[in-house]
């Protein structure tokens, strides 16, 4: 193998020049590769963080209330023919809600789990008012699940009794800073005057100018769930297995579950459709690579026909041969696809640092090793038919080649 390697790089450095090129044309495909990588990785990262900033992965409502039709009481075949209007659905409270949270707690994958009272009221301040959102949660589960400390713009985070956060937008159109009092009226009759804690800033306007959180007492008060919770909202550790983790947590519990991902269907057909762009990129650049190399090879195994006849006059075997032309190939692949991994690592920098900075790519590190050994194997293919051919000469004829 030695001897193979030997000659493989002796007639790599005697073609400098087609040797340089085939260099420059796999590290721009590795660089295309690890950059392209990086950049599908980055945003879809940062959308799926922006998106469940806001939400959690996992909700548990209650069961929706139906109507129960009678059937009629003749023999079959009879038809009944019932028109029904759709039962509405009122404020309602999970059954049974405190046994299902130490267990919900344990489950394995489940981060966190916030008990949470939320409905309609409405927000006034002097003539202003505006419809809003109230939210009820425990402070420290509530941060557990939506991360809301981390948005806060003005005052504190805390949810005591007559405390509330406010979203921005609210704040602006009724005009309240922190420490601000306003009143909150709810559709039963209701009213409560709460002491502005803090303003937050999802960044959704719509979120940031209906949404308020206050203390959960406060909130089964105001909503007239004594004791009561609407919902459970929970934080898993893999987001991407919301669906199949809501369908265990809704059969064991018994609840109406909705994941992330329902609700953000086209959301991850976004997502998928990057991922089937980035891997056709990555293919297609691969291919470059590939056919790149195999014309490169194709020509150099032409131009050293007769060098070949006389190393297969010399006793080089046919196999040796064939590992020669491989190891030129393998050795393209892995230099270039090197080089390139550096120069894709310095764009990802350079977008990082120089780019519009609405979000931070990042780096993988596996990206340098991974993009080596595509090239790698793409340089092995593709020396896979000049390498054969080249196999192939009968020594006599080669000799003779002019």
């Amino acid at each position: 193998m030695w001897t193979e390697a030997y000659i493989a790089w002796n007639l790599l450095r005697e073609g400098r020049t087609q040797t340089a090129l085939m260099l420059v044309g796999i590290m721009v495909g590795a660089a295309v590769v690890v950059f392209i990588s990086a950049l599908i990785t980055g945003l879809q990262a940062n959308i799926v963080d922006r998106t469940l900033g806001t939400q959690p992965h996992i909700r548990l409502l209650p069961p929706e209330e139906f109507n129960r039709v009678l059937l009629p009481l003749a023999t079959p075949p009879a038809i009944a023919l019932v028109l029904e209007d759709g039962r509405p659905q009122r404020l309602r409270s999970i059954e049974n809600w405190q046994a299902l949270l130490p267990v919900l707690d344990r489950w394995p994958g489940v981060i966190a789990v916030s008990p949470v009272a939320s409905g309609p009221a409405l927000a006034v301040r002097g003539s202003a008012n505006r419809s809003v959102s109230i939210i009820g949660a425990d402070a420290e589960r509530l941060q557990a699940v939506l991360r809301l400390a981390e948005h806060m713009v003005d005052g504190v985070f805390q949810l005591r009794p007559g405390d509330v956060l406010i979203g921005r937008e609210l704040a602006d159109d009724l005009g309240l800073r922190s420490g601000d009092r306003m009143r909150l009226d709810t559709a039963g009759e209701r009213a409560v005057v709460m002491t502005v804690a803090g303003i937050f800033e999802l960044g959704v306007r719509e979120l940031d100018s209906r949404l308020m959180y206050l203390d959960l007492d406060e909130a089964r008060s105001l909503l007239d769930l004594p004791g009561g919770v609407t919902s459970l909202e929970i934080t898993i550790e893999d987001v991407y297995a919301a669906d199949r983790l809501a369908l265990q947590l809704g059969a064991l519990t018994g609840q109406r579950a909705e994941s992330w991902m329902e609700k953000n269907a086209q959301l991850l057909n976004a997502l998928r459709s990057q991922d089937l762009s980035s891997a056709m990129i990555r293919g297609f650049v691969s291919l470059s690579v590939v056919f790149g190399i195999a014309s490169a090879l194709a020509v150099s195994v032409v131009q050293r026909t007769r060098e070949i006849g006389i190393l297969r006059a010399m006793g080089l075997s046919r196999g040796r041969i064939l590992r020669v032309f491989l190891i030129q190939g393998a050795l393209l692949g892995l230099v270039g696809g090197g080089l390139g991994a550096a120069f894709g690592s310095l764009l990802v920098l350079a977008f990082d640092v120089l780019g519009p900075r609405l979000f931070v790519i990042g780096f993988d590190p596996w990206l340098i090793p991974a993009a080596m050994a595509l090239a790698g194997v793409a340089g092995l293919a593709a020396a896979a038919w000049p390498a054969s051919r080249a196999a192939r000469l009968d020594p006599a004829v080669a000799i003779r080649h002019v």
